[in-house]
């Protein structure tokens, strides 16, 4: 048996902390400073977290590595299952020709490249947030972005940064659920508290997406439409959270404000919309960039114009029309994206109506959110609930507290028939039927998924085994606590903690389950509101995710800048950090008789 240590350096938990903060602060260093790959910074972190833990926190070798062991599984299924399960259904669509005309009825409904980053990145992907995060959100709507004509880099930051405000309702509230059931809060009452402060949080974030878009001007000219968005969605969160039901705060959340911008958009649209660009000047072929090789444009790789609407790049990729906006019969072609297949299609429009090309563009998104809906009904769901998951305990780990109790870790929780992921896989198998893909050219599609995902998939495995060396070895407690030892200004760093939980796994949910408890312990000692404390943890968690390496590799996965993910962390670390401040001063004045209102009663 292992027991952890919270302070193995010097007797001293200060020094403790500042030590197992090294592999911490060296994977961020290396990713912002160094611009080493996020798979290389990765493992550098990983080997150095199990040099710590067995030679600074006394945890046995084999426990170390059977630690590693686990976590490595963990970023495998759920994490990867979910993401290679949702960029084949992407795929699929690439491939056949239809995201190229989904791109084509999303210009359709808006050209404004502001417009599309509200509509997109924040509504649908907070829809998708919902059904399955871990990820698939980011992918999609990063594609989609691309799909429409934004440049690469900034789809990538558009759609991290607007993966922040559903992330604590996700993948239908498991968070919360988490949260509740580490802490013994009861569920209702912490959905009312997160449903108290995250709204704050979805205000802000389209305003700020406009502003990643167009600056200023973008703000000036959007506001109102920006404003409408952030409003609406935070509204939807507070009253489902608080009233309805926790478990579908965010699709309420997301179709009611899908629904009002749309209806805005009949009345109102920017005077000076910002189209995307026409010829295509400046772009990159995304073709070739998973290997982490910067993109580079060249012959035949470049958007260019056609006059037939068909590819004129002599390598594959898709073209299609896309709506005039000079008022003539000129068409298209639109960037490959990093998914993109060589045995592309292109789409004969003429066979088609308006409201077909439309159903079959949207097609794979409808599948997803039809079978997660079938998945929530209360008979499926019990019964996915209980042969759904294979529980068992971790080999090799005999794993106790600093207070002697069992380490919750060691249980490892392997989902199968109701996973994220294998939901996600059913509903390609119903999208390969529906638009008649061979099964010969959709497992291809899904082989080339992994093959580009590769180096995505190193770096996830590699993190999530990071952050269960560190919570099983006691770096992570030892860090933790010396957080929690400031008493009353325990509130100002409760967000922290919440922000660097998800910062290193990449998950709330597992942020939760990380720090939840330690949360209340804390909260308890220092004479706070553990209710607070607790949704902070979740809710403050959020504004981390946009910079964890494992989010960051799949952002750069999905827009083709594999290798290129410290250039995304640079773009996004300065917008975190400044949230976290804003968020942390209105985190402490709920626990101030100014906002302590806001906290429900709980006993």
């Amino acid at each position: 048996m292992f027991q952890q240590i919270l302070d193995p350096v010097f007797g001293s938990l200060g020094l403790s902390a500042l030590v197992a903060v090294v592999p911490l602060v060296t994977l961020f260093v290396l990713l912002g400073v160094f611009r080493v790959k996020a798979w290389k910074a990765a493992l550098v972190s990983l080997a150095l977290s199990i040099i710590l833990a067995i030679s600074v926190w006394q945890m046995p070798p084999l426990q170390a590595l059977s630690a590693t062991a686990e976590g490595a599984l963990y970023g495998v299924v759920p994490i990867l299952w979910i993401l290679v399960t949702a960029l084949w259904v992407y795929r699929l669509s690439v491939v056949t020709g239809w995201f190229e005309v989904l791109g084509e009825r999303v210009r359709a409904v808006s050209d404004d490249q502001r417009v599309l980053a509200i509509l997109i990145a924040f509504c649908f992907g907070a829809l998708l947030e919902s059904l399955a995060g871990f990820g698939a959100p980011v992918a999609i709507s990063a594609a989609m972005l691309m799909a429409a004509g934004m440049k690469p880099l900034k789809a990538a930051v558009v759609s991290l940064l607007a993966n922040t405000a559903p992330v604590a309702f996700g993948a239908m509230a498991a968070p919360i659920i988490t949260l509740s059931a580490v802490t013994g809060i009861d569920i209702d009452v912490l959905s009312q508290m997160a449903g108290r402060q995250t709204p704050f949080v979805a205000v802000i974030v389209p305003l700020i997406l406009v502003f990643l878009v167009d600056g200023m001007r973008g703000v000036r000219q959007t506001w109102p439409v920006a404003l409408v968005a952030g409003v609406v969605f935070g509204l939807a969160q507070f009253v489902t959270a608080n009233y309805i039901a926790v478990e579908i705060t965010d699709i309420v959340a997301a179709v009611v404000t899908v629904a009002a911008v749309l209806l805005m958009l009949r009345v109102w649209q920017p005077k000076v919309p910002l189209s995307f660009p026409e010829d295509g000047e400046g772009e990159q072929s995304l073709a070739g960039a998973a290997d982490g090789t910067e993109p580079a444009a060249s012959a035949g790789h470049t958007t260019g114009r056609t006059a037939s609407g068909t590819s004129n790049n002599g390598g594959g990729t898709n073209a299609g029309a896309t709506p005039n906006r000079g008022g003539g019969s000129t068409t298209t072609t639109v960037t490959r994206t990093v998914l993109a297949s060589e045995s592309e299609q292109t789409i004969d429009k003429s066979k088609y109506s308006e409201r077909k090309l439309t159903w079959y563009a949207v097609l794979p998104y409808v599948v997803i959110i039809a079978v997660f809906s079938v998945s929530q009904i209360p008979v499926i769901k019990e019964w996915l609930s209980v042969n759904g998951t294979f529980v068992f305990q971790w080999p090799g780990l005999d794993v106790v507290s600093p207070a002697g109790d069992p380490v919750g870790a060691m249980t490892f929780k392997l989902g199968h028939i109701g996973a994220t992921g294998t939901l996600l896989l059913l509903s390609g198998i119903i999208v390969t039927a529906l638009y008649k893909i061979s099964p010969r050219r959709a497992l291809g599609a899904f082989t080339e998924t992994i093959h580009q995902l590769r180096f995505t998939i190193i770096t996830v495995v590699a993190v999530l085994a990071l952050s269960f060396v560190m919570n099983l070895s006691g770096q992570t407690q030892s860090l933790g606590f010396a957080l929690a030892s400031a008493g009353g200004f325990f509130a100002l760093l409760s967000p922290l903690i919440g922000w660097v939980g998800v910062a290193i796994t990449g998950s709330d949910t597992s942020s939760n389950s990380l720090f939840g408890l330690l949360q209340v312990t804390a909260a308890t000692q220092a004479g706070l509101d553990p209710v607070l404390m607790a949704s902070a943890n979740s809710s403050a968690g959020v504004l981390g995710k946009m910079l964890s390496p494992q989010n960051l590799a799949v952002a750069a996965a999905a827009v083709g800048m594999a290798g290129k993910e410290g250039d995304i962390f640079r773009k996004l670390i300065g917008w975190s950090l400044g949230m976290l401040v804003l968020f942390t001063g209105f985190i402490y004045l709920q626990s101030t008789p100014i906002l302590s209102w806001m906290v429900p009663a709980w006993p």
